[in-house]
């Protein structure tokens, strides 16, 4: 009877175990730019063709290797980061395996040539094919280092059926470029793809210099701002775009630990829930954080292509990126409420279609152009008032008194220039059954009645609670895993404060009170409270942002004109004008702009 277990030979499964590190051409891009960076590079070239299928070259020009070094450099396990396994506690360094190498000339053709002072240079070939040792030659060479894999894969032919298309191959090597790129600006990078500049990104003082110049279109480095947090053995600098500047994806928010880029979903969280609120519904800020971190404090060999990193005290960081986060934008909107009221975001400008486009730094700098529609609104036929259908009251209602709809002085208390002293204001109507006119001095505010009323819910129930009731008839349910059944038992004194009681009930669960007014079916009641697990600190504010989101006025619900115009002046005194998912309430038109719109001076 035959043996089933077999020893397969060094080279068979040197090619095999190559899978971890060099699972397509773009590992070897972030390999050879390891060690690159690492040998104290000031220049350095990446070169790809064929999406990296038929060549990846790194030149740079670090330290070299001496003769000596070349000849052992392809060896399993060879590396000069480290000595032993305590090294890894203290390796500064983005390569330390001594992988990279001899993986490359598992799946590919390996060229070196490198020198050390620029006088004496040599060559070396290694590869599937290439007899050992490999055959070392003298050549000539600037200081620094050549790397060059040829012709990858084609000993696997089976891997390299399943790449993707030449394109999307090539996209992924560069961005394994860019990733290096945004965490070394002090290094010129450039990058050639078959036999073209893509990239050239000369060095800079400054992170957020480099990112802009990486990642951003052009103008849009305007929106970019820095966080600097820290804490203990850690430091954390943060590059991110004000509110005007967003995404529909996670895709550019990048996380860095000591230089590396890694995939951490945490962290990514942490900068979403410090930024909840302040971005459009369903999208995504423009991002990166830098951490640096006592080696001590974690460990980056946890994955064979160092894509991940696991930290002693993760909950620190995330909750000192998290808090920073949510800081800076509080002071950006009180630093921009203060500030010139020409230089609004985006989001806040009416574009006439017949004016050409200004560059951002353009429009920052002057007035923008508007177009803008009016149409009288008759309020006096309309049966449905704010107070029946936007589920306030005089006597409990998150408003003030109302005002007088015209003639009335009103001092703003976002106090920008020019409103610092009290103003005529005027309450104009409304428009497309949704904005709320007011006129005040020498600007026109339009606010939008849904999200004005989410946010002033939204700031009452974080103040004063959430009121609740109890429940005629107890909802019961059961859970479908551990985790939603642990979420339950350690949160159930802060779901309380959130209008939920939830009590155990004969190995289950049983909802004895819910918020005031709640209106929903028990199935959804369900989902909805289990799906706040995964709000993590942020519970409260989500689940607040739900209930406002489902008590505010809608879009076509009719106020009557003092509610209306009492809805609109609370709204242009609140502390931040964004609703509670990051629509902005208000815009306003300047007397100036709108003369300018219609070409009348």
């Amino acid at each position: 009877m035959s043996n089933k277990i077999k020893i397969l030979p060094p080279e068979e499964a040197r090619r095999i175990a190559a899978g971890e590190v060099v699972d397509r051409p773009a590992a070897l891009v972030r390999e050879f730019l390891d060690n690159a960076i690492d040998s104290g590079a000031v220049n350095i070239e990446v070169s790809a063709d064929e999406g990296g299928c038929k060549k990846v070259e790194v030149s740079d020009d670090g330290g070299g290797m001496s003769r000596e070094d070349l000849e052992i450099c392809c060896s399993a396990h060879a590396t000069s980061k480290i000595r032993g396994l305590d090294d890894l506690d203290t390796a500064l360094t983005l390569g330390f395996r001594g992988e990279a190498l001899t993986a490359a000339s598992a799946v590919s053709r390996v060229e070196i040539i490198t020198s050390i002072d620029g006088r004496e240079a040599f060559s070396l070939i290694n590869g599937p094919s290439v007899k050992n040792p490999p055959l070392i030659e003298q050549t000539r060479r600037t200081k620094g280092t050549t790397v060059r894999a040829l012709n990858i894969f084609d000993s696997i032919p089976a891997r390299k059926r399943f790449l993707k298309r030449e394109g999307s191959e090539g996209n992924l090597c560069r961005q394994a470029f860019l990733d290096k790129a945004l965490a070394f600006n002090n290094i010129n990078f450039r990058y050639v793809q078959d036999g073209g500049l893509k990239d050239f990104l000369p060095a800079v003082q400054e992170k957020k210099e480099r990112f802009a110049a990486a990642v951003c279109k052009q103008g849009d480095e305007f929106f970019l701002h820095e966080i600097n947090v820290s804490g203990s053995g850690f430091s954390a600098e943060i590059i991110i775009g004000g509110p005007e500047f967003y995404r529909g994806d996670r895709r550019r928010i990048f996380v860095f630990a000591n230089g590396r880029r890694i995939n951490d979903y945490s962290l990514i969280q942490a900068v979403e829930y410090g930024s909840q609120g302040w971005f459009p519904n369903g999208t995504h800020p423009v991002c990166a954080v830098y951490i640096n971190i006592d080696p001590s404090l974690a460990d980056f060999n946890i994955h064979p292509a160092k894509r991940e990193a696991r930290f002693r005290d993760p909950g620190a960081i995330h909750h000192a990126v998290s808090g920073g986060v949510k800081e800076f934008f509080h002071k950006l909107y009180l630093k921009n409420s203060r500030g010139n009221t020409q230089a609004r975001s985006r989001d806040m400008e009416i574009f006439n279609g017949n004016f050409p486009r200004e560059s951002a730094q353009a429009r920052r700098d002057n007035e923008k152009e508007f177009s803008f529609s009016y149409s009288k609104i008759n309020n006096y036929d309309v049966k449905r008032n704010f107070i029946e259908h936007g589920n306030l009251s005089n006597e409990s209602s998150a408003l003030p008194a109302p005002a007088r709809l015209s003639g009335n002085s009103f001092k703003l208390n976002f106090q920008n220039p020019g409103e610092n002293s009290a103003e005529k204001t005027f309450y104009a109507g409304r428009v497309f059954n949704l904005f709320i006119l007011i006129e005040c001095g020498e600007r026109l505010y339009l606010i939008d009645q849904h999200a004005a009323h989410e946010r002033i819910l939204y700031n009452k129930f974080l103040k004063e609670g959430i009121p609740k009731q109890e429940l005629l008839t107890p909802i019961p349910f059961c859970t479908e895993s551990a985790e939603d059944d642990a979420f339950l038992k350690a949160k159930r004194g802060e779901l309380s404060r959130l209008g939920i009681d939830i009590e155990n009930d004969e190995g289950g669960w049983r909802i004895d009170a819910l918020p005031a007014d709640w209106r929903i079916g028990n199935a959804a009641t369900v989902k909805e409270i289990l799906e706040l697990r995964t709000a993590g600190e942020n519970m409260a504010q989500k689940w607040a942002a739900s209930l406002c989101c489902r008590a505010a006025i809608k879009d076509g619900d009719y106020p009557d004109d003092e509610t209306a115009f009492a809805l609109g002046m609370e709204a242009l005194n609140l502390p931040e004008p964004y609703c509670p998912h990051g629509r902005p309430i208000w815009t306003e038109i300047s007397r100036e702009a709108l003369y300018k719109a219609v070409r009348r001076e």
